[in-house]
């Protein structure tokens, strides 16, 4: 395989606290992203794979170890260094709606990033945007609102393409969508891979939803990675006591089913905590 695009080593993150105290989140974990690839972070509300994600973008802080991306630090860099990052990394967050300058139409949208890059022939970029994301020609005159949430998401991964980036962080992208649009989002996240090349680290708190899209699943636990392999493997044969656990969250319509998946979790759950202990 060739030299991973996106690299992180030790990372560890830790947050201010009262009295001269931190709190450290990220426990020193490592992990490569390679050109192409598409690498899920997947674990509970807490575990710290959004973290990850703002700390590779710059938003959160790096207390320790690196993050490079082809073979240049990006971690704890300057302003003008992030801005020009900025173009090959992008992100599509979990609320389109909130993402999107509601006072702005889709094409002023789309344009903003072409226009503060300098792109020439903005309007043309924007009619092959909104095709290949599968929207009409004439969404760019419309305003976000007036789109459903799944049309809005189209929009947001759009705007992510604009500049045609080597890496996209998808942070909960498809978690407010049901179940229908979920997989035709997910659908389009992987005819876009197969068009353009790009690699996405994926995050998610969902085991079955990332199985679909991932080539690797990294599953975070208190700020570990407590297992990281090949997709189908981790998520259908996993050998961590946690990742069971996510695995058998599923729910499933069979009430005694759910009942016997319910103590497996409590059962899978105590033994992570005698471990961690």
């Amino acid at each position: 395989m060739n030299e991973p695009i996106l690299q992180v080593r030790d990372l560890v993150v830790r947050f201010p606290g009262k009295r001269g105290s931190h709190t450290e989140v990220i426990h020193g974990i490592s992990f490569d992203l390679h050109a192409g690839e598409t690498l899920s972070l997947v674990g509970e509300s807490g575990s710290g794979k959004t973290t990850i994600g703002r700390a590779i973008l710059g938003l959160a802080p790096v207390s320790g170890g690196s993050v490079t991306f082809r073979g240049e630090t990006i971690s704890n860099v300057s302003r003008a260094q992030r801005r020009r990052i900025a173009t090959d990394i992008q992100v599509v967050f979990q609320d389109p709606y909130t993402s999107l300058n509601p006072s702005m139409t889709v094409e002023s949208i789309l344009v903003e990033p072409l226009a503060a890059t300098g792109v020439q022939g903005g309007r043309e970029r924007v009619r092959e945007l909104l095709d290949a994301v599968g929207l009409p020609a004439d969404a760019g005159t419309r305003y976000p609102r007036e789109f459903s949430g799944g049309q809005r998401q189209r929009i947001a991964i759009a705007r992510a393409l604009a500049l045609d980036p080597a890496v996209i962080i998808c942070d909960e992208p498809t978690s407010a969508l049901d179940v229908t649009t979920q997989a035709t989002v997910l659908e389009l996240f992987k005819e876009l891979q197969e068009r353009t090349g790009v690699a996405y680290l994926f995050i998610s708190h969902d085991l079955g939803v990332v199985n679909s899209i991932s080539d690797r699943i990294a599953v975070l636990y208190q700020g570990n990675i407590v297992e990281l392999g090949e997709a189908h493997q981790v998520a259908t044969a996993p050998r961590h006591g946690y990742t069971h656990r996510l695995q058998m969250a599923a729910p499933v319509a069979d009430p005694k089913k759910q009942r016997a998946r319910r103590t497996e979790r409590l059962r899978a759950l105590a033994e992570v905590a005698d471990a961690a202990s």
